[in-house]
Parts: structure tokens; C-alpha cells; sequence
């Protein structure tokens, strides 16, 4: 637990401007869905500069706000990456918010579950359950946080990108507590590089292996193949690939695709080039991408109530 200290700390030192705290997701950490078992967490800043998290079991969420002249009322929840196995806590988590931040939006870093037979009665919900409660928290404290509650987004790179999609066509069935009946449905989702589909053909096999177990039945992958879970009720999404990723960017084209024939509106940044796990700069090209999300979301979400 001493090295996650110290690289908390280093992260919240070389931020000061907008991090504002870390919280549990859940009070008292009383998790849902969890076996009682020891805290292994683990945090590793690694000599290509990645810090990486594993073996997550208690999450938390971190809160960057914007300075109060600059907010827009947007809010957008950050799934990193990791291929459920770790979360890419730096360039895909706290580097995000932290830019989200600068351009008035409020940001929040989930640090989510990944799953494990050890720690959770049923893995394959564990990261949803976190996903749901992260939007139910950010929507039920929107006064306070200075948030347009009708304006919270999710953002996933790479597996984090499944669990952002499976957040964006499973919020019909709750798996969490919700008296307050707040609508777990994110109002728009940005997909980065995202594992959606756990189609053989196209799918990350270590993403299906690490969620769904070994063998999955054919309805398991089906469930958790999110292009067959578009509707109509689906979030406006943006969708960030390179052609040569290592995870297809037949994942966001199968997406598009669906979102497309349900009438739902999708924007595209695809790269020629890139490879996997860029972050925010993809350096083999001069787009930024989050310019274009940037423009996206004052486009299609600044004259929402």
C-alpha cells in the first residue's frame, strides 16, 4: 500500500490546480457483489512512464473540477484502460481529466474493479456495477459539483472503452442499489480505441477472457458484445480508432454501424496510424482528438436545460 501512497501523492502534487479529491464509490467500501478477501492492490509507475493499478477491489473516484468561470456543466466519467487485467491510471485516467478539466469540464477518474472469481460472486458485473454507481454518484451531486445533470458523459480507452459502451447500452437494468431512481443512462459516450465487440473474429481475447472466464457461452459473449446491444435509447457516442491498432478497429466499425441503423448520431476520428494505447496525442498525426470532442460536445450538448 506504500507505493500506491506515493504515487497517488505524485500524481496529486504534479496536478494541484484540479484534483480535487479521491472518494470511495461506495460508503464505508461497502461494495456490492464482493467477497471478503485481502486488499492486493498494486501500483507500478513503469520506465515507459505508465502507471498501472492492479488487482482493484475497493474503487474509488477522483474529482477534477474546472474553475467555476470556466465550467460548462458537462460532466464526463474517465474508464482507463488495462484489458481488465490493469488500469492505465496516468494517460488514460488522471492526464485526461486533468485536460478535461482546463476546458471546463468536470471530469472523474474511475478507479474500477477488475474482475476476479476471488473477490466478486460474479465477475462479469463487478466493473458495471462501478460504471453505474460512478454516474449515479456524479448525477445525485451535480449541484454540488456545478454539473448540468442532464449532461454526464462516459469515457473508456480500450477495455475501459467495453465497459464505457456496456454502461451506454445496459443502463436499463440497474445492478446496483437506486432509490432515488437516477437514470444511469450517460447522456454521451466517447470510446477511444474501444474493445466492444467479443466476437472472435474481432474481439480482445484477453479483455473476453479476463470479464467472462475461460469459456463463456455463446449468450454470455452475445450479452457483453455491445454492438448487439444497441437500441434506440442508445447515448450519442464518439469514436476514436487507428487502423492499425492491434484491437480491430472493426470494434468501433461494427459500433458505428449500429448506432447508424438505430437513427442514433455517431462522430468519428479515425487515424490512419497509431497503433494502441496513444492516450490523448496520437503521434503519428496532427489531429487532436480531443479538439474534436471538444467541438462535438459544445456542438450537440451546450443548449441542454
Amino acid at each position: 500500500m506504500k507505493n500506491i501512497l506515493i504515487l497517488t501523492l505524485m500524481v496529486f502534487f504534479a496536478i494541484p490546480s484540479f484534483s480535487q479529491k479521491e472518494m470511495p464509490l461506495y460508503n464505508n467500501y461497502h461494495v456490492p457483489n464482493s467477497i471478503s478477501a485481502p486488499d492486493e492492490e498494486h501500483a507500478e509507475l513503469g520506465e515507459d512512464g505508465i502507471l498501472r493499478i492492479s488487482k482493484v477491489s475497493f474503487p474509488t473516484l477522483s474529482v477534477y473540477l474546472p474553475p467555476k468561470e470556466k465550467a460548462t456543466g458537462q460532466a464526463v466519467i474517465i474508464c482507463p484502460g488495462g484489458g481488465y487485467w490493469i488500469l492505465a491510471a496516468g494517460h488514460e485516467g488522471a492526464d485526461v481529466a486533468e485536460e478535461f478539466a482546463k476546458r471546463g469540464v468536470a471530469a472523474f477518474v474511475l478507479k474500477y474493479r477488475l474482475p476476479s472469481d476471488e473477490t466478486m460472486i460474479d465477475k462479469t458485473i463487478g466493473p458495471l456495477q462501478d460504471a453505474q454507481k460512478a454516474i449515479q454518484t456524479v448525477r445525485e451531486n451535480a449541484k454540488e459539483w456545478n454539473i448540468n445533470p442532464e449532461k454526464v458523459g462516459i469515457l473508456g480507452f480500450s477495455a475501459g472503452g467495453h465497459l464505457a459502451s456496456t454502461a451506454g447500452t445496459h443502463f436499463h437494468q440497474a445492478q446496483i442499489d437506486n432509490p432515488k431512481k437516477t437514470s444511469l443512462r450517460p447522456d454521451f459516450m466517447v470510446l477511444v480505441y474501444p474493445v466492444i465487440s467479443f466476437d472472435p473474429g474481432i474481439g480482445h481475447s484477453g479483455s473476453s477472457k479476463n470479464l467472462l472466464g475461460e469459456n463463456p457461452s455463446q449468450e454470455l459473449l452475445d450479452k457483453f458484445s455491445n454492438e448487439k446491444q444497441v437500441n434506440a435509447a442508445t447515448p450519442p457516442t464518439y469514436l476514436v480508432h487507428a487502423k492499425d491498432d492491434r484491437v480491430s478497429i472493426r470494434n468501433s466499425y461494427v459500433f458505428e454501424a449500429a448506432l447508424q441503423e438505430k437513427g442514433i448520431h455517431v462522430s468519428t476520428t479515425y487515424f490512419e496510424s497509431g497503433g494502441h494505447g496513444f492516450g490523448m496525442v496520437n503521434p503519428q498525426s496532427e489531429i487532436i482528438w480531443m479538439d474534436e470532442v471538444e467541438a462535438w460536445l459544445k456542438k450537440h450538448f451546450t443548449n441542454l436545460p
